[in-house]
């Protein structure tokens, strides 16, 4: 058992984990050209046990009302896993498992784990969470930071919603489903046949970030870095649309990266 940097590779396809730093993705290199953002903060971490903005840190369990800190007011965001040391489980040359046990400030005793796998082409990300007691609502996402440029490539995002979420001037959504709006974004966008981006870096890669999930966060409006988010629920979605961990049933998420040279 240990928190030390775990690294996978498969063909020209190298991924570094770093479950002391909230189990995050810290690098994903292809033919030695890295594709995620570096930095601390950055890569690509799991959100969990929330995605996103919950509306001022709170959220409802049947009658309970639930406070989550506000780490950034005044609403809590992204969950609090990406900011935690996890568990290495075990790890092979292309797969590694790690765990950990969701605790104060969440309210319910539960366990997350996260399967990441690597093949000469692709890496899959799973997370599951499970409850050691009391049925809870979670989500569970993953906010990558993807490099804005390769080279003198500029990214370009390609993808086809169904409906974006309209955003208030909270960064929460209305509840109303309006048609996708152009770019920059900050938006949630809804894939009932499950989240299907391309990354287009011209000349350089194309990357395709597929999910079951029905829900992508979409931002794009930093200069360094552009992040497709596919997540179990939209933002607020604890109050909005709930997904229920129960004791036969635990939340599980997987996204598919896909990637190929121009």
């Amino acid at each position: 058992m240990t928190t030390q940097e775990t690294t996978l590779t498969a063909g020209d396809a190298e991924v570094t984990v770093a479950p002391g730093n909230g189990c995050r993705i810290g690098s994903l290199k292809i033919a030695g050209t890295e594709l995620l953002r570096q930095g601390e903060r950055y890569g690509c971490f799991p959100m969990v046990p929330w995605c996103g903005r919950i509306a001022d840190g709170r959220f409802m369990d049947g009658g309970h009302v639930h406070q989550m800190p506000l780490n950034s007011p005044p609403h809590a965001i992204h969950g609090f896993a990406r900011d935690a040391e996890w568990t290495t489980a075990r790890a092979s040359a292309t797969e590694a498992v790690f765990t950990y046990d969701l605790t104060d400030p969440w309210p319910y005793p539960g366990r997350v784990t996260q399967v990441v796998a690597l093949t000469e082409d692709a890496l899959t990300l799973t997370l599951g969470i499970e409850t050691y007691g009391d049925s809870f609502p979670a989500q569970a996402g993953w906010h990558p930071w993807f490099n804005r440029k390769l080279g003198e490539s500029d990214v370009e995002i390609s993808f086809d919603a169904a409906w974006q979420e309209e955003r208030g001037a909270d960064h929460l959504p209305t509840g109303r489903r309006i048609d996708v709006r152009p770019q920059p974004w900050d938006d949630c966008f809804g894939m009932p046949d499950g989240v299907d981006v391309t990354l287009t870096w011209p000349g350089a890669f194309e990357v395709n970030v597929k999910s079951r999930e029905p829900w992508v966060v979409v931002y794009d409006e930093q200069e360094a870095a552009v992040c497709v988010e596919p997540q179990t629920g939209p933002p607020n979605g604890l109050n909005t649309a709930p997904r229920l961990v129960t004791p036969v049933e635990p939340l599980e998420a997987s996204t598919t990266w896909t990637w190929r040279r121009l």
